[in-house]
């Protein structure tokens, strides 16, 4: 069988390739699960937290004072041990989807700075995210720690949309497809959504799911913070209202009408959930998609963000010339040209 043959076959051959010998949709393809895998994460250490395992690994980096891995422990179940420690293997999941796609952008020719920058930020994050995640256990689940542990994620996520987005297109100057206005009332979703996160983790640090019954609690009155939190969704949703006249009322770009429809719907979603979760008294499953609603909300804002602007095409890339046996063979043997 040939090589080109065998690749076209084997997986880890076609994995390799697309991170040593990367094409921009293989870039960009490792860029969307770097994506993926930075939301995802959220969603695992929310578990960890609903679960009350937050402590269920007592010490860092080790499990338990004697071992890496868990054992047997009088202080905590086997379960909550094996959801923390399956928590802390995921990094390294991540850790390797950050490298892979890091690797690529410095291997694509021809290689593009701001991508590589943008690729850089992954395992470095990854890596901050987890000795961070080390000083939540040694804390004890404080609250403050924990919500800055949990904020490192939405930091890097937007590394990763900005990673997808760029490596789709050229490297012209920044060209705005809409309005000054349109564009400020679409970018200013950006901190509001931000700030809308910070509030849900006053709220989680408030609440009950402090990952541990033994772990501190913020000491302010829930019904305030979640007053706040639901203040700062609301402005979310009439930001997104206005976008979305604005874009009906102007010739917005489809792509940009669609990232804002998108918004609208999983703040519908988001909504419905985190009302439902409020009145039936925060139950952990409710918690857990709410999060996972927070990840997917965010990624939307900076899609629309990045649908009022443009950069050009992205430049075709020249393929390598076939090398066959005829063309390799030396010019003396190829035969003398009849004279006319």
């Amino acid at each position: 069988m040939s090589p080109v043959a065998d690749r076209s076959v084997n997986p880890l051959a076609r994995v390799r390739d697309a991170v040593w010998r990367p094409t921009p949709a293989s870039l960009r393809l490792l860029a969307l699960l770097s994506v993926i895998a930075n939301a995802g994460i959220i969603v695992t250490g929310g578990a960890v937290r609903l679960t009350k395992s937050g402590l269920g690994c007592p010490t860092w980096p080790q499990c338990t004072p004697d071992s890496m891995i868990p054992t047997s422990s009088p202080e905590h179940s086997a379960v909550n041990m094996a959801i923390e420690f399956g928590n802390r293997t995921l990094t390294f999941l991540v850790l390797a989807s950050a490298a892979a796609v890091f690797v690529a952008a410095v291997r694509s020719v021809p290689r593009r700075r701001d991508l590589v920058r943008l690729a850089a930020v992954q395992p470095i994050g990854v890596l901050a995210q987890a000795g961070w995640g080390g000083v939540t256990v040694l804390t004890d689940l404080h609250p403050a720690v924990v919500a800055s542990h949990f904020m490192l994620s939405p930091v890097l996520i937007i590394a990763a949309v900005a990673l997808y987005v760029r490596s789709g297109e050229g490297d012209e100057p920044v060209r705005p497809l809409v309005g000054p206005r349109l564009r400020a009332l679409a970018l200013s979703l950006v901190p509001v959504a931000a700030l809308l996160m910070v509030a849900g983790t006053i709220v989680t640090g408030t609440g009950p799911h402090a990952g541990d019954d033994r772990a501190e609690r913020f000491g302010f009155d829930i019904a305030q913070v979640t007053r706040v939190h639901g203040a700062l969704a609301w402005i979310t949703v009439a930001l997104t209202v206005a976008v979305l006249i604005a874009v009906r009322r102007t010739d917005a770009p489809r792509a940009l009408r669609r990232r804002v429809w998108d918004l609208v719907a999983i703040e519908l979603a988001q909504g419905a959930v985190g009302y439902v979760q409020y009145f039936t008294g925060v139950p952990a499953l409710l918690v857990g998609l709410h999060m996972l609603g927070s990840a997917l909300l965010w990624i939307a804002v900076l899609r629309v963000a990045f649908a009022t602007r443009d950069r050009g095409p992205l430049a075709a890339t020249p393929a390598p010339e076939p090398t066959t046996a005829a063309s390799a063979e030396p010019a003396a043997s190829q035969p003398a040209p009849h004279p006319a």
